[in-house]
């Protein structure tokens, strides 16, 4: 049983709900049942075969990202990532968005800017291509960070956000303020958590 998020239903709830509220309005839910199959997936097979290193440390709830591809500043030994430990993202400067997604009601997210995040690293690629514990990928424009101000957020409402919470960071834009823009499918599909690498590409 995965634990619910303070104040709110748990994960498996909400999704139940937001994938009912989407059938109702005629809206395919694919994505999150493939997602949700493989999330679950993930956590049945842990025990039993091997994960990447930055995996094995995500469900352990550690927070971390890597960043590679079209970077300026790397640390890792071979020169082709940065790697953010759990200090580095925290020194970043927080911020707040407080809005709804498709598996949330109104909350408040905090993490350091998507656009601080790509200027520590000097990236200077166009796409962000993401990557998640449960293999998920998906690609945004780099042009998403300066226009939407989104977040890698690691908190909801001043809770850490857990692995079984779309943790350890959730990629979350400001949905309620570019409805337009950021609902419906094309929308989710930036809304990106378990996330644990990125690549930036030209």
């Amino acid at each position: 049983m995965q634990e619910p998020v303070a104040g709110q239903d748990s994960w498996q709830e909400l999704w139940q709900q937001r994938r009912q509220e989407r059938k109702q309005e005629g809206r395919p839910a694919s994505r999150e049942r493939r997602r949700f199959t493989a999330a679950l997936a993930g956590w049945l097979a842990v025990a039993a075969a091997p994960v990447p290193r930055l995996a094995l440390a995500a469900r352990d709830g550690s927070l971390q990202l890597d960043v590679n591809g079209e970077v300026r500043t790397t640390n890792n030994a071979a020169h082709t990532a940065y790697h953010f430990s759990a200090d580095a993202l925290l020194k970043l400067p927080p911020h707040s968005i407080v809005t709804s997604t498709t598996w949330t009601p109104r909350a408040t997210f905090t993490g350091p800017l998507l656009s601080d995040v790509l200027g520590a690293v000097g990236a200077y690629g166009s796409e962000i291509e993401i990557h998640t514990i449960d293999d998920y990928t998906c690609v945004v424009p780099v042009s998403d960070a300066a226009r939407f101000g989104a977040v890698l957020a690691y908190e909801m409402n001043g809770q850490r956000l857990k692995v079984s919470n779309f943790g350890p960071l959730f990629l979350v834009y400001p949905r309620d303020q570019y409805p337009q823009e950021l609902d419906g499918a094309a929308g989710d599909a930036k809304f990106a958590w378990q996330i644990v690498s990125m690549t930036i590409k030209q």
